[in-house]
């Protein structure tokens, strides 16, 4: 009978205990995050740095290569090569804000990113991704203009127009993708700080929020569909133009000629919108996918197409292959 009341006294007391224990864990505030990176393939992960390491080393110095071959080359400084620039450049800062990290955790298991670095990767990700789309959707009009309407291309498509294009990119993109990583950093995290990613995606670290994320998640779905679909659509849009003008050209070759112009960016786009589509459908159809599977996509999103850009135009264009090897001989 003693033994039954004190328990009853005591236990009270535990429970007390740590409940007031879990309520400050769940509200100390986060500092840090953890990256998981494959949870259910931690084994074979330096295997996997090799071929990552070896992309990244390829598209650092074949953008590289070309931006230098561009501002080097006096007869590639037209609007249609710093259009290209500029997509490379886009593609360094993603393969620096991704990768580097990505083979830190590989190769020193470095897992651990302060809470502002992680919202700083978020935006740029989500901000510099939209940028890419946007890019080609304004290369999609140039190659409209010169096909469609040549004789008016050097009065459209000039220096200043590119500057223009250049600051709506910039301007729509990042200001539109803004309120992401600020919804998410505004959140309350108290379901621990593990991110089952290898990089810190909105989605990823959004779950070990305890708030509601439904706004969270319908702003990113919302603007990023508006964005990258309505970019689709215009590089829809202009390349049926210009399928529809070529159709109409009936000099010899010249069908010929017009589309050689437009198969490098259509390539890139090729590589960027299916590489984005297999991440969206693996996402979708998550629970019938191992979850490392778009967790690897979206890695390899951030690799492959800016190691192939460079390389497809330097091989397809003849200017830039020129200018490649003036520079090669420099060197």
């Amino acid at each position: 009978m003693f033994y039954h009341t004190q328990t009853q006294v005591k236990f009270p007391q535990l429970t007390i205990f740590f409940m007031t224990l879990a309520s400050n864990y769940s509200t100390a505030p986060v500092s840090e995050f953890l990256l998981i990176c494959f949870p259910n393939f931690q084994s074979w992960q330096h295997w996997l740095s090799l071929p990552l390491s070896l992309l990244f080393l390829l598209a650092m110095g074949a953008n590289a290569t070309l931006l230098l071959t561009i501002r080097l080359e006096a007869a590639l400084h037209q609007p249609m090569y710093y259009l290209l620039s500029l997509l490379s450049l886009l593609d360094i800062v993603l393969c620096l804000t991704v990768i580097p990290k990505v083979l830190a955790i590989f190769w020193f298991d470095l897992r651990l990113i302060s809470f502002s670095a992680c919202f700083l990767q978020m935006y740029i990700m989500n901000s510099f991704l939209t940028m890419e789309s946007c890019t080609f959707m304004v290369m999609a009009y140039d190659r409209y203009v010169a096909i469609c309407q040549p004789l008016r291309y050097p009065s459209i498509i000039t220096d200043q127009f590119v500057v223009k294009a250049a600051i709506f990119i910039v301007a729509r993109n990042g200001l539109l993708t803004m309120p992401i990583p600020i919804l998410s950093s505004q959140l309350r995290y108290c379901a621990g700080n593990v991110i089952k990613n290898c990089i810190c995606t909105n989605m990823s670290v959004s779950k070990l929020s305890c708030d509601d994320i439904t706004f969270n998640q319908l702003y990113q779905f919302v603007i990023g569909w508006t964005l990258l679909g309505s970019d689709l659509v215009l590089i829809v849009l202009s390349y049926s133009l210009i399928l529809k003008t070529v159709l109409r050209i009936k000099a010899e070759g010249a069908m010929a000629k017009a589309l050689s112009t437009c198969g490098s960016h259509f390539i890139l786009i090729l590589f960027f919108s299916t590489v984005l589509l297999v991440l969206v459908i693996t996402n979708l159809a998550r629970k019938r996918i191992p979850p490392d599977v778009p967790i690897l996509l979206n890695i390899l999103h951030h690799l492959i197409p800016p190691a192939l850009n460079p390389i497809v135009y330097g091989v397809r264009t003849k200017e830039i292959k020129q200018g490649i090897q003036k520079l090669l001989r420099r060197l």
